[in-house]
């Protein structure tokens, strides 16, 4: 009695042994999968994040990239034609998809990565790419890529590396101001002189967008019907706008270069009499104008 109990405990636990083995290697492959992701999502953190030598070298690659795309982009109207361009318009989707995949990775909230102004530009941008006869109309959208990229964090790193940090308002100012311009021009194009042959069309949605914005109004080219009116309106309000946020930024940036004898900050409001970072009194030399 006293060995058959014996064996059927040990039995027992034998089985609950073999269990939570079974369960330990299952919880093990359960555990591994997560590091795995974690893992590429830490990599992927770090060379988009990063400052070392290799994240910065990708940031920088990345950016040489988004230029490569926009300049593709605005060269496109003179393209469309070749039998190479849906060649390189299929690239630069597979080539969006990955990136918006990878930041989709790296954000904190999903949602909040979804609704940003940024990643609906890229999915619209991403549309316009992979169906270009159902979405011909919106390519114009992918001027949005410019002050997309003037956004992000690789742009700032390619100013300050071309020593251009002190002009980086003018530059970024130069961005809006052309970003309106082709975003403009496309609509103009795709809306009023998509029809006429070569590049007479988008030279001429150039041209009255161009006069447009800097209020010169030729009048020899002008857009028909209400929505060419609408267009009119809307393309000089914004468009003088931005102008003149060009022009100031150009004569007189709103930030200047002066060093605060308590902190250190070197970057002050024109006007500023104490210094927002720490309150101690400056002294920065006005031309009084």
């Amino acid at each position: 009695m006293t060995n058959s109990t014996s064996d059927g405990t040990d039995g027992k636990a034998d089985g609950l042994q073999d269990v939570a083995e079974v369960a330990g290697l299952q919880g093990a492959k359960e555990t591994q999968q997560p590091d795995q992701s974690s893992g590429l999502r830490a990599t992927l953190r770090r060379l988009y994040y990063g400052t070392d030598g290799q994240a910065v070298g990708f940031q920088v690659t990345i950016g040489i990239v988004d230029l490569a795309v926009i300049l593709f982009f605005l060269a496109g109207p003179y393209l469309t034609r070749h039998g190479i361009y849906l060649a390189i318009d299929y690239a630069i989707a597979a080539l969006i998809a990955f990136e918006l995949t990878a930041r989709a990775m790296i954000a904190n909230k999903a949602w909040r990565f979804l609704v940003r102004p940024m990643t609906l530009v890229d999915i619209v941008i991403l549309a316009t790419l992979l169906f270009p006869e159902t979405f011909s109309n919106f390519a114009f959208l992918r001027a949005l890529r410019i002050w997309s990229f003037s956004q992000s964090r690789v742009f700032g790193i390619l100013v300050h590396r071309a020593g251009c940090r002190e002009y980086q308002e003018v530059i970024g100012a130069c961005i809006n101001f052309v970003t309106f311009l082709f975003l403009v021009t496309g609509f103009v194009y795709t809306a009023f002189f998509a029809t006429e042959a070569g590049i007479t069309g988008f030279v001429d949605a150039l041209y009255f967008t161009v006069a447009t914005i800097t209020t010169t109004g030729f009048g020899d080219i002008t857009l028909p019907g209400t929505l060419g009116k609408l267009t009119s309106i809307v393309t000089m309000i914004f468009g003088i706008s931005l102008f003149v946020r060009l022009a100031q930024a150009i004569v007189r940036p709103n930030k200047v270069r002066f060093s605060c004898p308590q902190c250190g900050l070197n970057r002050h409001d024109a006007n500023a009499v104490h210094c927002k970072a720490c309150g101690h009194i400056l002294n920065i030399p006005d031309e009084g104008l």
